[in-house]
């Protein structure tokens, strides 16, 4: 460890979680990178939104998670289903609308969900996530499994009704539940400078009598230790917390968007306050991983990319028996 190296540079996290953290960003960074492309030929159906420069936040948040645990999505939600746990192959052939999808090629990017995973699905409602979670954080509390539920939601859902609705319940009833604002700087195309009253979206938590806290979105490490503080207290019955998470996505709203309305934050984002670089020097200063070590996880995870993309491709479109199948749950 250098002189200058904090003490915490790693938040006590030993080489296995390290590189299992590294590997998850690195999948999340790279699913995107790849459909960035993927879109452009045309063989992808509806809308895709890219969760590419926002991995810290999945992945330091459920890096604390367990099968006891559930999340609601956005519908920028690859990066929630990949730190959750859902099959990147599967994944792929849902965005491509095949049958060995994760839901059967029927949701598409917007709606991967995979329940089994504790992924209660990414959604094309802007604040339609945080009145799930309260569902689920009652049911946990009621069950006395310890669980928690976790919202991820975008800066411009900060300003929906649901969203201000589920912060008061889960106060109320003192639920497990963590709200984590993913602050991107834009709701669609509008400046959260613009559209939200306040400086900082974590500043309305003090309203709602639970915890906020706003950390760098671009360092991993800040995030884990947010979001564990607050995931511990909610499992020790402390109630939920409000979690700001800044950074910057790389892409634009969604594939296509013109991007009229930003200039070179990007290029500056990517140049000197990516995740993934940041993640990278601060293992490396501290001796506790090595970059042949990292550069091992990029090659095998470069080849889990290739492979699902192929797979997909090869895979089956649902027919028109389909329509009628996956409509109805029955108990």
């Amino acid at each position: 460890m250098t002189p200058t190296q904090p003490a915490n540079a790693t938040s006590g996290l030993d080489q296995k979680a390290l590189l299992e953290a590294y590997r998850t960003m690195r999948t999340i960074r790279e699913f995107e990178e790849r459909l960035h492309l993927e879109f452009a030929t045309g063989e992808i159906p509806g809308f895709v939104h890219l969760y590419a420069g926002e991995e810290a936040s999945a992945t330091a948040v459920c890096a604390h998670l367990d099968e006891r645990d559930s999340i609601a999505s956005t519908h920028r939600g690859h990066g929630h289903c990949i730190a959750k746990g859902v099959d990147v192959k599967e994944m792929m052939a849902e965005i491509y609308g095949r049958v060995t999808g994760s839901c059967r090629g029927k949701g598409g990017s917007m709606h991967i969900a995979d329940l089994s995973k504790g992924m209660l699905g990414a959604n094309g409602i802007v604040g339609g996530g945080p009145p799930l979670i309260c569902g689920t954080a009652l049911a946990a509390k009621h069950q006395g499994t310890g669980g928690v539920g976790v919202a991820f939601f975008g800066d411009g859902a900060s300003n929906q009704g649901t969203t201000l609705e589920a912060l008061n319940l889960a106060s109320v009833w003192n639920l497990p539940a963590i709200f984590v604002a993913e602050n991107n700087g834009y709701a669609e195309a509008t400046a959260a400078t613009w559209s939200v009253a306040c400086d900082n979206i974590a500043d309305r938590a003090v309203g709602f009598g639970m915890p906020g806290v706003i950390v760098d979105g671009f360092d991993f490490f800040a995030v884990y230790e947010a979001a564990g503080e607050a995931i511990e207290r909610a499992r020790e019955g402390g109630g939920p917390t409000l979690i700001e998470v800044k950074f910057t996505r790389y892409y634009g709203h969604f594939e296509g968007d013109q991007q009229t309305y930003r200039a070179d934050e990007v290029a500056r984002a990517r140049a000197s306050l990516d995740c993934l670089k940041q993640f990278r020097e601060r293992v490396t200063a501290s001796g506790q991983l090595d970059t042949a070590a990292l550069d091992g996880v990029d090659g095998e995870v470069a080849g889990l990319i290739e492979a699902a993309v192929a797979e997909a491709k090869q895979a089956p479109v649902p027919t028109a028996h389909d329509l009628t199948t996956d409509v109805y749950v029955t108990y």
